[in-house]
């Protein structure tokens, strides 16, 4: 906490005295400071949440570390606090390598993101397998971890409005909504999660029962869950907004497998997934130029900055 109040505004007018570079840190100083404090309030709730869970005690609770989502806010608020921390020292001291360093974080997380970028679009196949495996997984040990089990009643409920992969079938892989649960007193069996419900008009309090039974044979009454697999509403969502024409194609084929009288959500939610990424590519494919244009910006600084302190310093001697 000591390097960032020595990163603050008052800081850096003090040092514009004693040093004629001090007055150009000021806009990246603000930029870098906001790194360190976010990247330690991520951290600070990656760490928070692995301490709820215990997980630093029993790490064998992990089922896939890739996909937990403490990991990731951990994963993302080091590096955030990393990037922020060479550059504001870097620029603070006046140090070459720390400069040097930020810089080269950045293209990396730059060279990263565009890797990943290309790589998603060519091994499309290959991401929507893993995609899949990943949210079998979510399935298998809905009940283990709370951090998952928000993470899949999000993406069903808020997100995409799906159910499972392919659809509420998937549940049975579950030991809770299993149909032979039922022999032993499950509750829950041949039934779904209450995030696979749809949502009734001015409902206030939701009915967390409301998926139980409705996969058993004969179930009696309208089914009031979702019946479309999030795998394919991703791929939709991606489609939907790779090109309009595709994406009206596709919001037509919806609209001709919907029957109204269902209550529940029927399509998976890789599908679902999928539609939501088809209907929001320009918005996200803005946000990934307007993150590059930013982190070559901070190559810039950085590399512009370390060239007026050889500069500088070449006057000294």
């Amino acid at each position: 906490m000591l390097v960032v109040g020595k990163c603050s505004s008052r800081g850096i007018q003090g040092l514009a005295d004693i040093s004629p570079l001090a007055p150009r840190w000021a806009p990246d100083y603000t930029a870098e400071e906001i790194k360190i404090l976010l990247g330690l309030g991520i951290m600070a709730v990656g760490v928070w949440a692995w301490t709820e869970k215990d997980t630093f005690n029993n790490l064998s609770r992990l089922t896939n570390v890739a996909l937990d989502p403490a990991f990731i806010l951990i994963l993302i608020g080091t590096v955030t606090f990393i990037i922020g921390f060479t550059g504001c020292v870097g620029a603070l001291r006046e140090n070459t390598c720390l400069l040097a360093a930020y810089a080269i974080f950045l293209a990396l997380l730059l060279l990263s993101e565009m890797t990943a970028g290309i790589l998603g679009f060519v091994f499309k196949d290959w991401i929507k397998s893993q995609a899949t495996g990943g949210f079998q997984a979510f399935i298998i040990h809905y009940r283990e971890d709370p951090d998952q089990q928000n993470l899949i009643d999000w993406i069903q409920e808020d997100w995409l409005q799906c159910c499972g992969i392919e659809g509420p079938k998937d549940w049975d892989r579950n030991n809770y909504f299993n149909c032979s649960s039922s022999e032993i007193g499950s509750r829950e069996a041949c039934g779904v999660p209450f995030s696979c419900c749809k949502r009734k008009p001015n409902e206030i309090i939701k009915n967390k029962q409301c998926g139980y039974d409705v996969r058993k044979p004969g179930y009696p009454g309208e089914r009031s869950i979702f019946e479309r697999g999030c795998l394919r509403a991703g791929e939709e969502w991606v489609e939907l907004n790779l090109v309009p024409v595709a994406g009206a194609a596709v919001g037509v084929m919806v609209l001709q497998n919907f029957d109204v009288t269902k209550v529940i959500n029927d399509k998976g939610c890789v599908q679902a997934g999928e539609e939501w990424m088809e209907r929001n590519l320009l918005a996200i494919a803005s946000s990934a130029v307007c993150t590059a244009f930013a982190q070559i910006l901070g190559i810039c600084f950085a590399q512009n900055l370390r060239a007026d302190i050889f500069a500088q310093k070449a006057k000294w001697h």
